[in-house]
Protein backbone atom coordinates (compact mmCIF):
# COMPACT_ATOMS: atom_id res chain seq x y z
CA UNK A 1 0.00 0.00 0.00
CA UNK A 2 1.25 3.18 -0.96
CA UNK A 3 -0.45 6.26 -0.60
CA UNK A 4 -0.03 10.22 -0.48
CA UNK A 5 -1.04 12.21 2.32
CA UNK A 6 -0.63 16.02 2.32
CA UNK A 7 -2.96 17.42 4.62
CA UNK A 8 -3.59 16.23 8.14
CA UNK A 9 -6.93 15.11 6.69
CA UNK A 10 -5.77 13.25 3.76
CA UNK A 11 -3.18 11.41 6.27
CA UNK A 12 -5.97 10.78 8.94
CA UNK A 13 -7.91 9.26 6.27
CA UNK A 14 -5.28 6.74 5.27
CA UNK A 15 -4.72 5.72 9.24
CA UNK A 16 -8.42 4.87 9.36
CA UNK A 17 -8.41 2.99 6.12
CA UNK A 18 -5.38 1.41 7.34
CA UNK A 19 -6.77 0.46 10.76
CA UNK A 20 -10.03 -0.69 9.23
CA UNK A 21 -8.45 -3.11 6.49
CA UNK A 22 -6.57 -4.63 9.57
CA UNK A 23 -9.89 -4.65 11.53
CA UNK A 24 -8.63 -2.99 14.49
CA UNK A 25 -11.07 -0.71 16.56
CA UNK A 26 -9.51 2.55 17.40
CA UNK A 27 -9.44 0.82 21.23
CA UNK A 28 -7.65 -1.59 19.71
CA UNK A 29 -4.81 0.34 18.14
CA UNK A 30 -4.55 2.83 20.56
CA UNK A 31 -3.91 -0.18 23.05
CA UNK A 32 -1.21 -1.20 20.47
CA UNK A 33 0.34 2.58 20.30
CA UNK A 34 -0.05 3.42 23.85
CA UNK A 35 -2.53 5.67 23.25
CA UNK A 36 -5.85 6.53 24.21
CA UNK A 37 -8.54 6.22 21.81
CA UNK A 38 -9.52 9.70 21.69
CA UNK A 39 -6.33 10.18 20.56
CA UNK A 40 -6.44 7.92 17.66
CA UNK A 41 -10.05 9.38 16.62
CA UNK A 42 -8.11 12.72 16.29
CA UNK A 43 -5.52 11.72 14.10
CA UNK A 44 -7.81 10.12 12.15
CA UNK A 45 -10.01 13.35 12.18
CA UNK A 46 -6.81 15.41 10.90
CA UNK A 47 -5.66 16.80 13.98
CA UNK A 48 -3.27 19.46 12.69
CA UNK A 49 -1.45 19.31 16.25
CA UNK A 50 -0.38 15.54 16.22
CA UNK A 51 2.73 14.69 17.30
CA UNK A 52 5.60 13.61 15.09
CA UNK A 53 6.08 11.18 18.16
CA UNK A 54 2.75 9.75 17.80
CA UNK A 55 2.12 9.26 14.30
CA UNK A 56 5.59 7.59 14.57
CA UNK A 57 3.61 5.15 17.23
CA UNK A 58 0.83 4.84 14.82
CA UNK A 59 2.29 3.77 12.00
CA UNK A 60 4.59 0.92 13.83
CA UNK A 61 1.65 -0.11 15.33
CA UNK A 62 -0.03 -0.20 11.84
CA UNK A 63 2.58 -2.11 10.45
CA UNK A 64 3.48 1.06 7.88
CA UNK A 65 6.55 3.41 7.77
CA UNK A 66 6.57 7.04 6.98
CA UNK A 67 8.58 7.86 4.18
CA UNK A 68 9.63 11.15 2.16
CA UNK A 69 10.42 11.59 -1.46
CA UNK A 70 10.28 14.65 -3.84
CA UNK A 71 6.72 16.02 -4.24
CA UNK A 72 5.28 15.54 -7.55
CA UNK A 73 4.59 18.12 -9.92
CA UNK A 74 0.89 16.66 -10.51
CA UNK A 75 -2.41 19.04 -11.29
CA UNK A 76 -4.48 19.74 -7.83
CA UNK A 77 -7.27 17.70 -9.50
CA UNK A 78 -4.96 15.16 -9.69
CA UNK A 79 -4.47 14.46 -5.99
CA UNK A 80 -8.32 14.32 -5.38
CA UNK A 81 -8.66 11.08 -7.49
CA UNK A 82 -6.95 9.82 -5.00
CA UNK A 83 -8.88 9.81 -1.94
Amino acid sequence: MTELARTPKQLGSILQRARKKQGLTQTELGDRAGLRQETISLMETGNPATRLETLLSVLAALDLEFRIAPRTKGRDSDIEEIF
